[in-house]
């Protein structure tokens, strides 16, 4: 992520009478210097600034991503509003379930009403659906009103389509199949000051036979772990105090550089960076979670008590046609040993229900499993069908209304062992990571990930402050603040600062 002030002394070097550069980011920064002055001569045409919106779907991946397109639009010279009437829309997808997807046509047919009576209107696609041959297919036929789409790999470019779409009356769409190059010194606009995703890999390996995100997102590439420190560095230069490794399996970070570094030496690394707060990560694939990054993780004073390790099902018939390749015998092992050996650990996991030939009896499996592995948050999904993945043509005897029974069987396991988890740390004071206000109310976040909603004043906002934990309401709890302390602690960090500049 590159500053705004070095964006405009690069910008000033620029001549836009020269070609584009073809080194990278070079090429986009021509790029964002050329669409200022289209979106500058658009403004004027209509005697306002032109506004922009941007619906994100999906994962923490795309949020980040859609960060990025922000960075951009705001630089070329739109105003961000959240309306999606606005001058230029973009929707960031995800396809990762087909109600995704459902939900993105549902908006294109919204939008489109817009569109008529307003013809300039640009609207644009991106993200993860977009890489799917037979959607390009359908918009192009059912919503040809559409005027930019592009994909998971070349996001980067944004600006150089957003020129070629302000250059061209039809449909503009650049979909690359796959990709090695990373280009990330490109503007973003983050949602929190103090808090950032940073990728440090994309794409994934692992082709489970559900999911379809190896085909959307491409093959594993891991970013060079002196551009992450560096990029962290700056982050906290920036006020952030709190960051989020992002790869679809972290676990599996280094295995494509030059000079292999495991995932548990890159904490280590990022731990040693002054004024960061806390660390966090997703996701996690079981079967790549080392021991070393266990100890890394126990010993750690930055790396949050928190671990998401999707199981997916307990079943290991069903595991083994997900092609997950690990048992539930090895999940549980590694689940005891997270526990053992950081006991004040928050687990959660994502579970499918209906994965095709699941029986009851293997929806107890599952049951057996968050039973014993006492989870904190489970995200539940019902299987949905994604084309082209080998699960898609694997037939399923198993009704609708089984499945809908063993998920809400499953459910309601999962709802109780929560519960239970979540009162064990009443009466205790944890330190909470301030977030959201709402004006005399404060919402924050634990070290394990567990919401807490406390009296304050919005100015802790961005703040980490030690809070008592009153109540427990099932997935949060509330607190209180000790406002003397709080106040007492702030004036000894204060007189340390001063004593180091001193």
């Amino acid at each position: 992520m590159i500053k705004n002030k070095e964006l405009e002394m690069i910008l000033e070097t620029i001549d836009l009478r020269d070609d584009a550069p073809t080194d990278e980011p070079m090429r986009q920064y021509y790029f964002i210097k050329k669409a200022r002055e289209i979106i500058c001569a658009e403004s004027e045409k209509l005697g306002r600034c032109l506004t922009a919106d941007g619906e994100t779907f999906g994962c923490q991946m795309n949020a980040k991503d859609s960060e990025k397109l922000i960075g951009i639009l705001e630089n070329i010279g739109f105003e961000m509003i959240e309306d999606e009437s606005a001058d230029l829309v973009f929707y960031n997808t995800c396809t990762v379930r087909d109600n995704a997807n459902q939900r993105v046509y549902g908006r294109l047919g919204f939008v489109n009403n817009m569109k008529k009576k307003n013809p300039q209107k640009k609207v644009v696609l991106c993200g993860c659906m977009m890489q799917e041959p037979s959607v390009i297919e359908k918009i192009q036929k059912s919503y040809s009103f559409v005027d930019l789409i592009f994909g998971t790999h070349n996001i980067y470019k944004f600006a150089e389509l957003i020129v070629a779409m302000y250059s061209s009356d039809s449909m503009i769409i650049d979909i690359w199949e796959d990709t090695n190059q990373i280009v990330e010194d490109l503007p973003a606009q983050r949602k929190y000051a103090f808090k950032s995703g940073v990728n440090i890999m994309y794409g994934c390996n692992n082709f489970c036979s559900y999911c379809i995100v190896p085909y959307v997102r491409g093959r594993e590439r891991s970013r060079n772990p002196k551009d992450i420190i560096r990029e962290i560095e700056k982050l906290v230069s920036e006020g952030v105090v709190e960051v989020m490794l992002l790869g679809q399996n972290v676990n599996s970070y280094g295995k494509t550089l030059e000079e292999p570094m495991c995932f548990a030496q890159l904490l280590q690394e990022v731990e040693k960076i002054e004024g960061l707060e806390r660390i966090r990560f997703m996701t996690s694939h079981p079967k790549d979670l080392s021991d070393e990054l266990i100890q890394v993780m126990k010993y750690s004073k930055k790396i949050c008590r928190h671990l998401h390790l999707p199981l997916q099902s307990g079943s290991t018939r069903i595991l083994k046609a997900m092609n997950r390749r690990y048992t539930k015998e090895q999940y549980l092992e590694l689940a005891y040993k997270i526990r053992r050996e950081i006991p004040d650990i928050s687990l959660t996991t994502d579970i499918i229900v209906g994965f095709p030939g699941e029986t009851a009896a293997d929806v107890e499996e599952t049951i057996d499993v968050v039973q014993k592995v006492q989870y904190d948050n489970a995200f539940t999904f019902i299987y949905s069908k994604r084309t082209g993945t080998p699960a898609a043509t694997m037939p399923n005897p198993t009704s609708e209304e089984e499945i809908k029974a063993n998920f809400d069987r499953l459910l309601t396991v999962v709802h109780k062992t929560a519960e239970e988890r979540g009162g064990r740390m009443v009466g205790e004071t944890h330190s909470v990571l301030v977030e959201e206000s709402d004006g005399s109310k404060l919402t924050g976040r634990l070290s394990q990930n567990t919401l807490v909603h406390f009296e304050g004043d919005a100015c802790l906002v961005g703040q980490i402050v030690d809070v008592k934990l009153t109540e427990a309401h099932g997935f949060y709890y509330f607190g209180k603040i000790n406002m003397q302390e709080h106040c007492l602690q702030e004036l000894l960090q204060k007189s340390m600062k001063k004593k180091l500049i001193g």
